[in-house]
């Protein structure tokens, strides 16, 4: 029997602190890429927030856990999308956020920045290209 790769999109809508939900979706998608399923993650909305790089959390007592989005390369996840649009409206742009890298252990390549900025006709795309969606 082969086994079923199904491609998992998860939708991180949240600001990253003052609610379980992006703690929580950075959990799902590890234990998702740890099974070898193809895991992709879309950051929409106050979403974006969750990948700026200039979190910092000491006064509101709450660990940084941002520092864990730059290890999903490692996991297998190689696409981190980000709403051209929720950027805008928060005023922010490409600079204000993290990088994160990817590379195939086995070829050799690599790529520098899977964080890509998409427009609303490709959010529709990659929300209509995978086969489950969960929403966090």
């Amino acid at each position: 029997m082969s086994e079923v790769i199904k491609k998992f999109l998860y939708l991180n809508r949240k600001a990253p602190y003052g609610t379980i939900y992006a703690w929580e979706s950075l959990e799902v998608v590890l234990i998702g890429a740890a099974f070898d399923q193809e895991v992709s993650l879309l950051f929409l909305d106050d979403g974006v927030y969750q990948l700026t790089n200039t979190q910092r959390t000491q006064e509101i007592g709450m660990k940084n856990f941002s520092p864990t989005y730059r290890t999903l390369g490692d996991y297998e996840v190689k696409h981190l999308y980000v709403d051209g649009d929720s950027l805008a409206a928060r005023g922010l742009n490409g600079d204000d956020l993290i990088e994160v890298a990817w590379e195939d252990f086995e070829t050799g390549e690599e790529i520098e920045n899977i964080v890509e900025i998409v427009d609303k006709d490709r959010v529709i795309e990659l929300m209509e290209e995978h086969d489950v969606v969960f929403s966090f």
